[in-house]
């Protein structure tokens, strides 16, 4: 009548296991990339430490813009007065002897007055430089104006 029961043993289920599985897993490959990433991160640092190396030729017509210019006059109203505001966007070099043009058209379009001048400044790369031109005599009928960039004496960094 008075049987001894079995004793039941646990089993772990199934997914106890796999869960685990997945953990480790999960934990291995998040180590992985942590040490990839520390290692691309050590190697950008030290590429940024590096000295730029001059790749191709200067460009300073395309290396310097123009970021902000407005034109002016003088008290008396007859000298034009350039406020400009260029930007170095090269990496390795440097600019220096800003040659610029400045052009003041008339209302059939037809210019009327080109004027070209240089700037005796020096942008290093990345820099910025505020600079203000006193250009010629404003012409009488102009109806828009311009100024460009049209070169500079370039130097590798």
């Amino acid at each position: 009548m008075f049987e001894t029961p079995e004793e039941v043993k646990q089993k772990e289920p199934k997914g106890f296991w796999i869960g685990i599985v997945v953990v480790v897993i999960v934990v291995g490959v998040g180590g992985y990339f942590f040490l990839k990433s520390r290692d691309n991160a050590a190697k950008q640092a030290s590429a940024s430490n590096a000295p730029a190396v001059a790749k191709g030729n200067a460009d300073p017509v395309h290396d310097l813009k123009i970021q902000r210019a407005t034109m002016n006059k003088d008290r008396n109203g007859t000298i034009a007065v350039w406020l400009v505001t260029i930007e170095n966007k090269s990496s390795v070099y440097s600019y220096s002897k800003i040659e610029y043009e400045t052009t003041y058209v008339g209302a059939d379009n037809n210019a009327i007055l080109v004027n070209k001048g240089a700037l005796p400044v020096t942008i290093a790369p990345g820099e910025q430089h505020n600079s203000e031109i006193n250009d010629a005599l404003y012409p009488a009928g102009t109806s828009w104006y311009k100024i460009r960039i049209t070169g500079a004496t370039p130097a590798a960094q």
